[in-house]
């Protein structure tokens, strides 16, 4: 690829970005619906490296995050992932990779749900529970990716379905996601996705811009996200990578990220405070295992944990298999 094409592929992805960010108001603050859709379910190497993903997203995981990243799939994939998230809210996710020629189709199914919520009246006293699952959130997705000049920039877009029920309340929409990657060197990689595209009172629309330097041992990722009723927010994360061929068995990466994310108090854990994290929500870690012949198939295991401070952990794994 000539210099002018890599230069052409670099703004496209600057451009993806650039109307959603004049947009944007602080204003907008609480104005919207479904903020269930900024968690980060499905995608543990997401939240590992903080966030900072966009321009990395690569296999199912990259459905959640920017749909662009699921066009580098070269066999059929499928991925479950649990995540435990706070206060006793947890999101089950299941997708799916089809190649279809140099096209790849994508499919993902998530649900969200919350029990053990107390019921209160006007004067504080808990009362009965009248619904054993008050939260249960539904997001079910097509998504379509495709990869040009050699994978040199890919594009994808997805189309979702959301059903929120809250205590009695229930509702359903329809959003959409596009995304873009660009990789004008191979040590460089540049990233965008505008999410949660529709109705901007039921939805937190947002768009995330960011960029990578990989090699062989290691990759710096960072993004900068922004939703539309909320201010923008900085990741930063670093991915350690151990190759499959140093250690005749897997590929082995570990991984920490920063997220700059309100301060959420003091956890009591005594293993937090022996490690200095019991005061802070903006760290996470994580791994990676990937193996290209267990069993005659490639497979994956991710996990990622985020200390919340005084509102608990959040933990979440995931586990892939390719054929």
């Amino acid at each position: 690829m000539n210099m002018k094409c890599k230069v052409l592929l670099t703004c496209l992805i600057l451009a993806l970005a650039a109307p959603a960010a004049l947009a944007d108001s602080n204003a907008d603050a609480g104005t919207s619906a479904s903020a269930f859709l900024k968690i980060d379910a499905g995608s543990p190497r997401a939240q590992a490296l903080g966030n900072a993903y966009v321009s990395v997203a690569d296999g199912p995981e990259a459905l959640f995050w920017n749909p662009a990243g699921a066009a580098s799939a070269t066999t059929r994939e499928i991925q479950f992932s649990y995540l435990d998230y706070l206060q006793g809210y947890k999101a089950r996710t299941l997708a799916y990779l089809q190649p279809m020629g140099k096209t790849i189709i994508g499919v993902t199914f998530n649900y969200m749900d919350m029990d053990g919520f107390d019921y209160r009246d006007e004067y504080g006293h808990i009362k009965p529970n009248q619904i054993d699952k008050p939260v249960q959130n539904f997001v079910g997705s097509l998504s379509l990716a495709r990869g040009f000049f050699n994978q040199g920039l890919q594009i994808g877009a997805t189309a979702k379905y959301i059903n929120e029920k809250l205590d009695t309340y229930r509702y359903t929409n329809v959003g959409f996601d596009v995304g873009a990657k660009a990789r004008p060197w191979k040590w460089l990689g540049v990233g965008g996705a505008i999410v949660n595209i529709g109705d901007k009172e039921e939805m937190p629309r947002g768009w995330r811009l960011g960029g990578d330097i990989n090699t062989k041992y290691w990759t710096v990722s960072g993004e900068y996200m922004k939703y539309r009723d909320d201010e923008g927010r900085l990741g930063i994360g670093l991915e350690v990578h151990i190759p499959e061929d140093m250690l005749q068995v897997a590929r082995f990466d570990l991984r920490v990220g920063w997220y700059d994310r309100e301060s959420t108090g003091y956890s009591d854990s005594e293993n937090l405070k022996s490690l200095g994290l019991d005061a802070t929500s903006k760290i996470s870690f994580g791994f990676g295992i990937y193996s290209s012949e267990l069993f005659g198939y490639g497979a994956s295991l991710d996990y990622a944990v985020t200390p919340f401070g005084a509102l608990g952990t959040s933990q979440q794994i995931a586990v892939s298999v390719q054929f």
